[in-house]
């Protein structure tokens, strides 16, 4: 396993989603910043944030509570991203690419998991 935290691939994809988050919502409507933008960039930041936490955590039970945290976090910011299509403040190209990253962490994500949960049974 890695040895800390920042060494996970994704945790450095989930910082890599964050960025794209906050670049996508920079353009969003002024009277968005303390409604969607705010929500989309919380989910975001929770997702990288709940990994870090967890892989300092003291067993892999509880690691795995956090992955299932942040894997909440990231479910709500795939429903936001919808909502922003939606509403026409993220066009296709921009709504897609966050799509995809977002995928792509939830696969690592489960993997992960999937992977403690294992070492977890008897």
């Amino acid at each position: 396993m890695a040895a800390t935290y920042q060494d996970l691939k994704v945790w450095q994809l989930a910082m890599d989603m964050v960025a794209h988050v906050y670049r996508c919502t920079a353009t969003f409507p002024k009277q968005e910043m303390y409604g969607l933008t705010s929500q989309m960039r919380r989910s975001a930041v929770s997702v990288p944030s709940n990994i870090a936490e967890g892989k300092r955590r003291f067993s892999r039970k509880e690691l795995v509570q956090y992955l299932f945290r942040a894997r909440g976090s990231l479910l709500e910011l795939e429903t936001q991203i919808l909502i922003g299509r939606r509403l026409g403040y993220l066009d296709d190209t921009e709504g897609k690419r966050l799509t995809s990253l977002t995928s792509e962490v939830g696969r690592l994500l489960n993997g992960l998991v999937n992977s403690f949960q294992s070492q977890l049974k008897p």
